[in-house]
């Protein structure tokens, strides 16, 4: 059993900041790879930042240099910072993790719950 629990959503101003954070705990033999996806109001859920355990970072075009995905190892947790936020950027954000279950050999995609990103204009 995996849990992802997001926490740090909010409502900003634009032009301001947030910071998300992700904590995978469980049954964790390894994680390959944590992410965020965004989804607003009638549109699809969108990738928004992802990285891979020695990799490094991908974001979607629309959040490069203004967001920073990052991961600490040592507490399963990833982290996204949002600066420079935009009224676009509100949606609900979703942490996704790539994560391989001891007494598995496989890795399986596990989800959060998601948490609430507001930016008023």
């Amino acid at each position: 059993q995996v849990q992802l629990v997001e926490s740090g959503g909010g409502l900003v101003q634009a032009g301001g900041s947030l910071r998300l954070s992700c904590a995978a705990s469980g049954n964790i033999f390894s994680i390959k790879a944590m992410g965020w996806y965004r989804q607003a109001p009638e549109k699809q859920r969108e990738l928004v930042a992802a990285i891979r355990s020695g990799g490094s970072p991908n974001y979607a075009d629309s959040v490069k240099g203004r967001f920073t995905i990052s991961r600490d190892n040592a507490k399963n947790t990833a982290y996204l910072e949002m600066n420079s936020l935009k009224p676009e950027d509100t949606a609900v954000y979703y942490c996704n993790a790539d994560i391989q279950t001891r007494g598995l050999t496989w890795s399986i995609g596990y989800w959060g719950q998601g948490t609430q990103v507001t930016v008023s204009s």
